[in-house]
């Protein structure tokens, strides 16, 4: 099965091939298919950036495609920052800034319960599925480790005293959101294989 990933990013398309396994799908990045228009994600929420991803590609093409969309969730912050978790403390998508802003809006706060979720908006034969993945968690006082990118370093997973940048790729990548949405969606792909 060939599937377009509505993505520039050649690590992350390495990644998801590597878990999604070759016998099942053979997975297209975006500069492999040479599309380099800038995709504007206005929606309201992670499921709608990721159906707009998939939408345009799909539009533009008419081949098999799916997308995610990432967001941090603080319970105290009324889920924010949410769609906006890149761009949390400017358009400079600067991880360090965002990562300060976040601990100075929780300093007085008790209640440190946060969570990353993806969306995952796939689109196969012109039909359009939703997978969503969870890891709760909370947000540290300060920054640890060097390893992961984004929030990582603030950001402790539930059942764990470690933060995502602490840990080994390979551990974080049985829990992560990301993850755990992917599955759902291979599980779905090799249901569907099954029946053909």
């Amino acid at each position: 099965m060939d599937l377009i990933f509505a993505s520039h990013n050649k690590h992350k398309l390495e990644e998801v091939q590597e878990m999604m396994g070759e016998d099942l799908v053979q997975l297209s990045s975006l500069e492999d298919i040479a599309y380099y228009d800038e995709i504007i994600e206005d929606g309201a929420t992670l499921e709608e950036n990721a159906r707009i991803k998939s939408k345009t590609i799909y539009a533009k093409t008419g081949k098999d495609v799916f997308s995610d969309d990432t967001g941090l969730e603080v319970y105290t912050l009324d889920m924010q920052p949410g769609v906006i978790t890149a761009r949390f403390a400017g358009e400079e998508k600067d991880a360090d800034a965002n990562m300060a802003l976040l601990l100075n809006l929780l300093k007085d706060k008790e209640d440190r319960r946060a969570r990353f979720r993806t969306a995952i908006v796939l689109i196969l034969d012109g039909e359009e599925y939703l997978f969503e993945g969870i890891v709760e968690g909370r947000i540290a006082f300060h920054k640890s480790g060097d390893m992961g990118f984004g929030y990582d370093p603030v950001f402790i997973p539930e059942g764990y005293d470690k933060s995502f940048a602490e840990m080994p790729m390979a551990l974080k990548n049985t829990m992560s959101h990301r993850h755990r949405a992917l599955q759902k969606m291979k599980q779905f792909l090799i249901n569907k294989k099954d029946q053909h």
